[in-house]
This record gives structure tokens, sequence and C-alpha cells, in this order.
């Protein structure tokens, strides 16, 4: 009989320990989930220049920078948060997407326009169109907003299910401080990949000119990423924030007070 219950504890040790490991190597799998589906996507796509920033912004092997783009500083997002000028928002009378000129120009010179030059930095595995260096025919992404897998395919049907989103809004930018910018700012701005991600299409026809007061991504472990983008832009082109806007923004930072401010070193 002892020698049975000797057996038995043994067999309960084993057991209490194959558990502890599967419960480590289960908290090691959402963790590093958490990570990919916040960070890790893009900061595994070399060679980015990013640096800190945590997503791709600008690919010196083949983006130009773009002329009269604003350095951002890397600092902690909410400090930034801190210094943007807190107003209502202006009119949007005379708002027109013409004022930030003709759409995905290429405004860096490098011979693609702005829409392929995100579609491939954003995805992976891209394919392009036969004949051409420049136009993205296919390719695969972590979508950022839903955290779904995405396979983009150019095509008349296909073609609007990815979408190029600005993280601030055209519309939103021009009643928080774009209308005083000049024409070379703005088209600068609605080209500036810093203020592009390449998005599912309907999230992003959702958001439609919403600012994080009225619209946040349903990818909850992106939230943080593209609050500190949002800031950023603001930062580097002189835009304000309402205060419902700038008590979202403080909501989301406040789970992610280590949040950086996203830059490129240009």
């Amino acid at each position: 009989m002892s020698i049975t219950w000797s057996a038995y504890k043994r067999a309960r040790r084993r057991s209490r320990r194959a558990w502890a490991i599967l419960g480590l190597a289960a908290a090691c799998i959402v963790a590093a989930l958490s990570w990919f589906f916040a960070i890790g996507q893009f900061s595994a796509a070399e060679p980015w220049t990013a640096g800190p920033s945590e997503a791709p912004v600008f690919d010196p092997t083949w983006m130009k920078p773009v002329p009269g783009a604003a350095p951002v500083a890397a600092e902690n997002a909410s400090d930034a948060l801190e210094r943007l000028p807190v107003k209502g928002k202006a009119p949007k009378a005379g708002y027109d997407r013409a004022a930030f000129g003709q759409a995905w120009s290429d405004v860096d010179h490098n011979g693609c326009d702005t829409r392929n030059d995100i579609l491939r930095r954003d995805l992976s595995s891209v394919e392009f169109t036969e004949g051409s260096s420049c136009k993205v025919a296919g390719g695969d992404f972590q979508e950022p907003y839903t955290g779904a897998s995405v396979a983009f395919r150019r095509g008349q049907d296909t073609s609007a299910a990815v979408q190029i989103d600005h993280v601030v809004a055209l519309a939103d930018a021009w009643q928080k401080g774009a209308q005083q910018l000049t024409a070379q700012q703005r088209q600068t701005l609605a080209n500036d990949p810093l203020n592009l991600i390449a998005a599912d299409g309907p999230a992003n026809v959702k958001k439609g000119a919403g600012d994080a007061a009225t619209w946040l991504p349903a990818n909850k472990s992106f939230r943080c990423h593209y609050i500190a983008r949002q800031i950023s832009v603001k930062e580097a082109y002189k835009l304000w924030v309402s205060q419902a806007e700038k008590e979202a923004m403080k909501r989301v930072l406040s789970s992610c007070p280590g949040q950086q401010t996203i830059y490129s070193a240009r």
C-alpha cells in the first residue's frame, strides 16, 4: 500500500508540474500575440528606420523623404499630447479634398504614387503587376484596425477591401488648424507616410472623418499606437485637439504610460 501511495504522490507532482508548464506556455503565447497585434507585425518588417516608433514609417531603400515633412521628436506620447493646443472645431465650410492636393501624388518623386508606396510598405509577400515595379497587385498583412489577417488583391471588385487611411482624417485636420497651412504643407500632410496606414476598407469607411472622441480601432491592442500616431501627426503639423478628443486620447494612453511618439529617422 505504501508503494502505491508513493507512486500516486509522484504522479500528482508530475501532473502539477505538467499543468504549470502548460500554464506558462499559454501565458507566453498570449503575451506574444498581444505584442504582435500591438507592434510586432510592424517591428518585424525590416528594414524600417522608425526606431522605437514601433511601426513602419519610412524605408530608405526605396522611399524618399517627403519634401517639407516635419520631424517628430522621440518622447512620451502623453507629454506630446499635453503640448497640443485645445480648441473647438473650426467650421468645416470650405473643406474640399482638393485643398490637400491631388490624391496619391508621387510627392517624394521616387517614381511611385503614395497609395502604392504605402501598400508596399505595409504588406508582406508583395506582388507587382506585370511590367511594373510600383503598382502593387497583391500581398498579405495583419490588418491593424481589426486584427484580422487580410489578403489584398488588386481588382475592380477587390481593391477597395484595403484602403489607405489618413490617421488624422483630412476633414478633421481642416477643422483643427490645416486651414492655416500653405497648400504645399497640406499636400505634404496628405501624403506623409507618418499619417498613412493600410487598413480594412469597411473599418476606414466607418471611421470617416472621426477623431479619437468618436472612433477608435476595434482592435484594442492597436489603440495605443494609433493614438500616439495621431498625436505625432498633430504635433508635426501644428494642429490642435478638441477637449473631448484630448480626454479620449488620455484614456487610451492611461493603459500604456510608456507609449512613445511615432517618428522616423529620415
